[in-house]
C-alpha cells in the first residue's frame, strides 16, 4: 500500500534536511538562511528571536559588554552582536575572522547608524580564524596586496563589496534587455569562429587561444577496433588534435548572434570572452565577461548610438537608485574620488558625439603632446582615446563585418569612450551586400572560411 501523501513529504523534506546539512528547522524564528542584511533593513523584525551566522569584522570590548560586528557579505554594513565578557569567555576564541553561530534576540538598537541589533543568548565558533590570516581589521590593504592571497581576496570588504555590484550591475543589463525584448542566447566558448577576422595587422593581437594543442585523443585505425585497448599497434603513442578542425576560445560570440537574429530579431549575450594579447596590463585581459547584442532592421548608425546610450544610462540611474550605499562604501576604499561624479554625469548628460575624420582633425592639432602622432587612417591609441567618442571609423581599421559608407573610405562603426576607461563599448552596422561582403573576404584571403556567413546574406538574413 502506497504511502500517505502527508507522510511521504515530511519523509522527503527530512531527507533533505539531512542532505543539506540543516540542524533544524525553525520556523517560528528567523534562522540563518536569512540574510544578515535583510535584518538590519527589516526593523519590523525587532523581538524576534533569531540564528544568525558570519565571519566576524571587528570586537570592541567593554567592562560590561563585548560589540562584534558580524558580516555574511549580503552586504556592506555588518549586525552588531552584544554579548558579555562572561559569555564571550564560554566559546573557544572568538577572533577577527571567525565564523561563528550567534543565538539572540534582535532588538532596537540605541547606537547610530543601524536600526537594530542582536542581543546574543550563546555564540559558538564554527571556524577558527589564527594569526596566519593576512588581513587585518580596520586596515585598508591595497589591490596588489590583495592578490598575493586570491583565495582570501573575498573575505576583504573592498572585494566583496566590488562582487556585490558586479551582481547588482550584472543583473540590471539583463533586465534592461529582457524589458526591451531581447532574447538572452549562451553562445559557445569553445568554437572555430575568429569574429575579428584577421582584419588588420593589430588584430593579431586578438589570436585566439588554440585548445588544439592541449586536447588530444589517441590516434586509431580500422585495425585498432579489432584489437584489445592495452595491445600494440604501429599508431600507439601518436596523437591527433581533439577535433576535427582547430578549435579556440572565443573571443566573441557576435557571429553566433548574426547566426541566431536572422530568426528572432532581438538576441544577446553575457558570457567569458578570451584574449591572446601580448600584455599583462589593466587594459589587456586574458579572460573578461562581455556583453554582446544584434539587432534585426537597423539601418541607421544614429538607432544603434540610441540604444548605446540608453542601456549605460539606465543601469547607472538604476545602480544609483537602487545600489547607492554600496557604491559609496566601495569608492570610499577603491578608486577614484571622480568615479561617482562620472556616473552621475553619464546619467544626466547626453553623449557627446565626433566622427573618425573630426576626431583625427582635432586629434593632429594636438600631435605635439602625444607619444603616439595622430594621421587620418591611423588607429587610435589609449592616450588619444581619453577625450574621444568617436562614429564612423576608418574601414580598413574595422573588422569585415562592418558596413561601408557611401563614401567608401569610412565604415558605419562607433566606440564608445569613458573618462578613465577607454573604450566600453564597440559596435556597427553589419554589411548587408553579399557582393561588398564576399569581396572583402576574398580580399582578406578567408572567403572560404566565411562561406557560411555569406550564406546567411543569401538566405535573407537583413
Amino acid at each position: 500500500m502506497a504511502a500517505p501523501i502527508g507522510k511521504l513529504v515530511v519523509s522527503i523534506c527530512c531527507q533533505r534536511t539531512h542532505l543539506l546539512g540543516w540542524h533544524c528547522l525553525r520556523y517560528a524564528s528567523r534562522t540563518s538562511t536569512q540574510n544578515l542584511t535583510s535584518f538590519l533593513e527589516d526593523p519590523s523584525a525587532s523581538g524576534s528571536n533569531v540564528v544568525i551566522s558570519g565571519w566576524v569584522k571587528s570586537i570592541r570590548e567593554h567592562k560590561d559588554h563585548v560589540f562584534l560586528h558580524i558580516t555574511d557579505g549580503s552586504g556592506a554594513q555588518p549586525l552588531q552582536v552584544v554579548t558579555t565578557p562572561s559569555c564571550l569567555s564560554r566559546t573557544n576564541g572568538v577572533t577577527f575572522g571567525s565564523c561563528v553561530r550567534v543565538d539572540g534576540q534582535l532588538v532596537p538598537s540605541p547606537a547610530k547608524g543601524q536600526a537594530v541589533e542582536v542581543v546574543a543568548e550563546s555564540i559558538s565558533v564554527l571556524g577558527a580564524c589564527d594569526n596566519t590570516f593576512p588581513f587585518g581589521a580596520r586596515h585598508a590593504h591595497t589591490a596588489d596586496y590583495c592578490r598575493d592571497f586570491l583565495h582570501l581576496r573575498p573575505r576583504t570588504e573592498s572585494f566583496a563589496s566590488l562582487l556585490r555590484l558586479r551582481s547588482a550591475a550584472a543583473a540590471l543589463f539583463h533586465a534592461y534587455f529582457q524589458k526591451n525584448g531581447y532574447i538572452c542566447v549562451h553562445t559557445p566558448v569553445i568554437t572555430s569562429n575568429d569574429c575579428e577576422g584577421g582584419v588588420v595587422e593589430s588584430c593579431i593581437g586578438f589570436i585566439l587561444l588554440i585548445l588544439g594543442d592541449h586536447l588530444f585523443q589517441p590516434a586509431k585505425n580500422s585495425a585498432d577496433s579489432d584489437t584489445e585497448a592495452g595491445s600494440q599497434t604501429e599508431s600507439e603513442g601518436k596523437r591527433k588534435p581533439f577535433f576535427n578542425n582547430p578549435a579556440y576560445l572565443t573571443v566573441s560570440g557576435q557571429l553566433h548572434l548574426e547566426a541566431v537574429a536572422s530568426a528572432i530579431a532581438k538576441v544577446y549575450s553575457f558570457g567569458p570572452t578570451f584574449r591572446a594579447e601580448n600584455s599583462r596590463g589593466r587594459h589587456h585581459l586574458s579572460e573578461f565577461y562581455m556583453i554582446e547584442a544584434e539587432v534585426a532592421f537597423i539601418t541607421e548608425l544614429e538607432d544603434l548610438l540610441q540604444i548605446m546610450e540608453e542601456m549605460v544610462k539606465e543601469t547607472c540611474l538604476r545602480i544609483l537608485e537602487e545600489h547607492q550605499k554600496e557604491m559609496n562604501f566601495y569608492l570610499k576604499r577603491q578608486g577614484s574620488k571622480q568615479h561617482m561624479d562620472l556616473v552621475e554625469r553619464a546619467v544626466s548628460k547626453p553623449f557627446a558625439k565626433i566622427t573618425y575624420s573630426e576626431a583625427a582633425a582635432l586629434l593632429q592639432k594636438r600631435n605635439d603632446k602625444f607619444q603616439f602622432k595622430v594621421e587620418w587612417g591611423s588607429d587610435l591609441k589609449k592616450e588619444h582615446e581619453k577625450f574621444l567618442t568617436k562614429a564612423p571609423g576608418q574601414s580598413s581599421l574595422k573588422p569585415f563585418y562592418a558596413k561601408v559608407n557611401l563614401d567608401g573610405n569610412t565604415v558605419a562603426a562607433v566606440d564608445l569612450l569613458v573618462p578613465g576607461v577607454g573604450e566600453l563599448i564597440g559596435g556597427s552596422l553589419r554589411e548587408d551586400n553579399l557582393d561588398l561582403l564576399s569581396s572583402r573576404l576574398q580580399h582578406l584571403g578567408i572567403l572560404d572560411e566565411y562561406k557560411w556567413y555569406t550564406d546567411l546574406r543569401q538566405n535573407c538574413q537583413l
